[in-house]
């Protein structure tokens, strides 16, 4: 059953993406998992379909930044352990390599990229708070591809594992809601006042009936993962009336986008 607005915690993708989307947190989580610097950060999305070609499927990440350096970071929060993780990563990682590929431009232009994995479970099956994979050479096991792209994978059960105190605190707290670092405080501070902004509520009440709609008409993979084929023509007339809704109340595109799955050529159009 679909939490209510005030159950809400950082482990839920729709308070996770908002939590992120002040820089700071988002930044310092980012330093924290790759224990390395990173330059000033620009958000390319949260939660919008990145589409992969007009005939293609279209993928929804939960939040996708850029550094200075032009290093892309993938962040999904993951809940249920679904047992697909290593192929959703690949598939996630195709998807943003040609999203990010101008029609015409030669692959030497992609640049380093990250996908990062924030899960309740240990996915692996390791015991390790943290996984970071890349393509190394399998007849000696040191020489590195040098293909620009990293995989990680967190494993917030393995929290009592972590060498990093900082990344100890923020896996206990992403496990068992407990905040005992500066980190894991300044997160729960936000997220008590994301509680008390109306329209934040609104959102979320809104993007909920939705989904469950969704769910009932057969088209849940649409609204979780991206829109395919496009929508049933009931569920279509459903989602046009939402973007109206919405757009009425004053959300953004890219926020219609994400509650209905709709284009942006969709959204606009609405009057």
């Amino acid at each position: 059953m679909k939490k209510s607005f005030d159950e809400l915690t950082i482990a839920d993708d729709f308070m996770f993406c908002k939590v992120m989307q002040d820089e700071g947190i988002c930044k310092e989580f980012l330093e924290m998992v790759l224990a390395d610097k990173i330059g000033k950060i620009t958000y390319l999305s949260s939660q919008d379909a990145v589409f992969t070609g007009s005939e293609s499927k279209s993928v929804r990440l939960d939040l996708l930044v850029k550094d200075e350096a032009g290093k892309s970071y993938d962040i999904e929060m993951q809940v249920a352990n679904e047992h697909n993780i290593p192929k959703r990563m690949r598939y996630y990682q195709a998807a943003i390599d040609i999203a990010f590929l101008d029609k015409g431009t030669h692959y030497k232009a992609l640049n380093d990229s990250y996908i990062i994995f924030v899960c309740l479970f240990d996915a692996i099956g390791k015991g390790k708070p943290l996984y970071t994979f890349e393509n190394i050479c399998l007849e000696d096991r040191q020489t590195p591809l040098r293909d620009g792209t990293k995989k990680v994978i967190i494993n917030a059960e393995a929290f009592g594992k972590a060498e990093d105190a900082e990344l100890k605190g923020f896996l206990e707290y992403l496990k068992t809601g407990a905040a005992h670092t500066d980190f894991t405080g300044r997160i729960e501070t936000m997220i008590q006042a994301v509680k008390h902004n109306e329209q934040a509520r609104k959102e979320y009440r809104f993007m909920s009936g939705f989904e469950m709609d969704a769910r009932e008409e057969g088209i849940q993979q649409g609204i979780r993962q991206g829109l395919e084929q496009g929508f049933a023509d009931g569920s279509y007339q459903k989602a046009l009336e939402t973007a109206r809704i919405l757009k009425q109340l004053g959300d953004s595109v890219k926020k219609i986008m994400q509650a209905t799955g709709l284009s942006r050529e969709e959204v606009e159009s609405i009057s």
